[in-house]
Formats: C-alpha cells, structure tokens, sequence
C-alpha cells in the first residue's frame, strides 16, 4: 500500500508496509501514482504531455528499483504475526488511578461530569491504592516495568494518598524488583512548591490542563462558580516547566468547536515559554453545541497546516516546540506489536476507580458493561479482557486499507464504542484528525531533513 500527498512544497510518498518515506519531484510522484495497473508504456504515453520521455523513462527505472529492494509497494506480513502475538498471556503493566473522583473546575467538556464519572464523588483510600498498586505487581508476570498515572476528578485533591501510594510503590520495588513509573495530571489548581518538589522527585511525566488563549480558556474550564481559572494556573505551569527543565512533562489543551483555529492556542502556548505541548480535538456526541463537525474539517486541516509550517519556521529561527500529535519516530518507533494494538486497554491497561473496580481504560469508567472485576478479587470478566485482546487494525474493517494504520494502531476504543456501540469500529472525524496530523509530521520530518 501507498499513500501520496503533497504538503508545504513537498511531494510525499510514504510506503506504509515498510515504513519508507520518500520526498519526490513531480515526475516521480506522477509515475508513483500510477504504477500500478498501468504499463510503463502506457506511463509513458500518459505524462508525455507533462515531461520528457527520458525523466519519466528514469522515473519508471527508479520506482522498479526502489520496488526491488522492499521500499515501495510492499506486501502487508504483519496480520498472522499479530494473531500470533495476541495469543501470548496477557500481563498488567499501567494502572490509571482514579485517586479523586471530584474536581475543583466545572470543565464543560469533561468526559468525567466534573469527576463523578456517572457515579458518585469519591476520594481513593490508602488502601484500596495499595491493593492497586499488589494488584499490578502480581498480574505483571516477568515484566518490570510498572506505570501508574494518577487521575482524576483532580488527583490533587486528594494529595497525601498520592504521596503515601508513592512511598509504597518504591517499597515495593525492592521487594519484588519491578520499577515504578509515576506520572500525574493536574488543573493545578491546587499546585504549590512542595507539590512541585515532590512531583519533580517522584513523577516521571506530568499533564497540565490548559487550553490555550485566556479567552479560550476560561470559557471551558471555569470554576463552578463561573469565574475563569487562567490567570491562577498559567504561572504556577510555568515555574513547573521551568522546574523540570522544560522536560517530562506537558501542558495538554483541549479545543472545539467555539476555537477551530486553534493553531493560534497552541503558538499562544509556545510564545508563554512551554516546550511541550499537546492541544487535542475535543470529543463530544453531535448535540453537544461546542462538539467539532464534519463541516469543520477543511478549517481544522488548514489549522494543522498552519501549525506545521510555523513549527518549521521556528525551528529555524532557534524557537522550536515540541507538538505532541506531530511527534513520530520514522527510524525507531514502537514496536510492531504496539503499532498494531494500540494502548492496551482492558489488557495490558486498566483503570482503577475510588472503591477498587477495575474497567478497561478511564474513559469507560462509569459504564457497568465494561466493569471487569476489582483489585482484589482481579479480572472476573475474562471476557471483557478477550474482546479487547483481539482487537487491532486487523479486525478494524475502517482500518485495514487505511494509510494511517501502523501510526494510530486503530485509534480509541472507547471512542469506537461511544459512537457506534462496537470497540472494533472506529471514531470517523478522529480518523480524518489523525491522518491530517500523521501527513503534517512527516512534512516536519521532511523539512528537518532537508535542513
């Protein structure tokens, strides 16, 4: 399978079974395009009008050479391996704890109802934390490895178990020679110097909620009381950053549809001094008045055009920034395995909610079909596990044709679910989202390239 494109000045061809990417002149991407089901004579006669006979004659040469040596129209060997792969025993690596099922913002968008995820507001114990964390370590087979993201709700408000859950976590350890990796997402709201001290110590990665421009900002994510959150959260994310280095962390934003040029949000957080950024469509079912369009896709991939180009720009002018969607390993990567699963959700990841239930990721925290069992009685529905465990782009129909396969592993589960009942479909308007940003990211990478 092929995929061409043209983007920012750059002729595209991207080999997706083996991965190659190739930036062409106009000659060669004609010929690319119609290589297959067309004779060189007929390639010929077809571009005449267009080039020379000896360039496209070179062209030809080139393709079949390039075909050859397994960097152009490459046969797909990687289905039988990922059945295979599945079979393997499942183990347990991620935790995401729900340490608080309650937050301080009333964010109109929330996917959590302001941390009650459809249920009730609830604060996690020590102890159910702690049958988390036995939990994760005795389902991890041989894996050492371990991460657990603390989330919420807002886990801040719930600080002290945070800490105490670290400090058997490293316990642990030693005992069972595993390694934890702690992350955290916050508001930060309730961030001061000895939460960022402690975060600096203990957190491998950080998420800090903002969506970008005041204006933007403030309308999503007030306070319940209506009053904006802007103002108190923008230094106290910046003296973080700086904290770190401007590493380990990231200032992560949502937009919709009240701000489709949302270019603007994520360059107004470069120009406040954040070096890693991630601002995400919003996902939201059609009646909702800010949720994105169909209609809104030809804005949102001239926003990604423009973001990309600017990105270009300030990487040459020594102003780069890390944008979280346009980052991808064209040498390395994840491993087959990942690429074509994805997350790991409801096998290899679980949520863990206040009271100990187990569902397969955050986002289906809530929904009584998808709870599988709690940490301490482990998984009771297996089943759950097994339809999860077999789903990848393979069992995908949107996906086994799509270009994007092998860079988006299929996409969100819970999405898939949401909007059409079913983890194996997929979320439409994502898809379109995330091909328009896998095709930007290798324009960057192009352009770096060629720098």
């Amino acid at each position: 399978m092929v995929h061409q494109y043209k983007n920012n000045g750059y002729n595209i061809v991207l080999d997706v079974n083996s991965g190659a990417i190739h930036v062409v002149d106009d000659v060669m991407y004609d010929v690319i395009e119609m290589f297959e089901g067309h004779s060189a004579e007929e390639i010929v006669t077809a571009l005449s009008g267009k080039y020379k006979k000896t360039e496209i004659e070179e062209a030809i040469e080139e393709v079949n050479s390039l075909k050859d040596e397994g960097e152009l129209f490459t046969k797909d060997s990687y289905e039988n391996y990922i059945m295979d792969f599945k079979k393997r025993p499942t183990v347990v690596k991620a935790l995401c704890l729900h340490i608080a099922h309650d937050c301080n913002l009333a964010c109109r968008y929330c996917f959590a109802e302001e941390g009650e995820y459809h249920g009730r507001r609830a604060l996690m114990s020590y102890e159910t934390g702690k049958a988390a964390l036995d939990f994760l370590i005795a389902n991890s087979g041989n894996r050492r490895n371990l991460e657990v993201d603390f989330f919420g709700g807002e886990p801040l408000m719930n600080w002290q178990v945070v800490k105490d859950l670290v400090a058997y976590g490293r316990e642990q350890e030693k005992i069972h020679d595993k390694n934890f990796r702690f992350t955290l997402t916050t508001n930060g709201v309730l961030l001061d110097d000895e939460i960022m001290e402690f975060a600096n110590k203990e957190m491998a990665n950080v998420v800090l909620s903002i969506d970008g421009r005041k204006e933007v900002h403030d309308h999503m994510r007030p306070f319940r009381r209506g009053d904006g959150s802007y103002d108190l959260i923008v230094p106290k994310f910046q003296k973080f950053a700086e904290s770190r280095n401007q590493e380990k962390y990231y200032v992560r934003g949502t937009f919709t549809h009240h701000n489709l040029d949302f270019s603007e949000d994520v360059l107004h957080l470069a120009d406040l001094g954040f070096k890693q950024i991630s601002v995400e469509p919003v996902v939201a079912q059609p009646e909702e008045e800010y949720a994105l369009r169909e209609e809104d896709l030809p804005k949102l991939f001239e926003e990604y055009d423009k973001l990309a180009a600017q990105m270009v720009e300030r990487k040459k002018a020594g102003e780069d920034f890390n944008f979280f969607h346009f980052m991808i390993d064209l040498e390395g990567g994840p491993c087959v395995a990942k690429r074509l699963s994805g997350c790991g959700s409801g096998t290899e990841y679980l949520a863990v909610t206040p009271w100990g239930d187990l569902y397969p990721c955050h986002q289906f925290v809530g929904n009584e079909k998808f709870l599988m069992g709690n940490v301490k009685d482990g998984i009771t529905r297996t089943d759950i596990r097994d339809e999860f465990k077999c789903c990848n782009v393979y069992a995908k129909e949107k996906c086994r044709n799509c270009f994007a396969k092998f860079y988006c592993s299929g996409g969100c589960a819970a999405n898939s679910y949401n909007f059409h009942g079913d983890i194996k479909d997929a979320y439409d308007l994502g898809c379109e989202l995330q091909k328009k940003r896998i095709e930007c990211a290798i324009m960057i990478k192009a352009a770096e390239a060629e720098a």
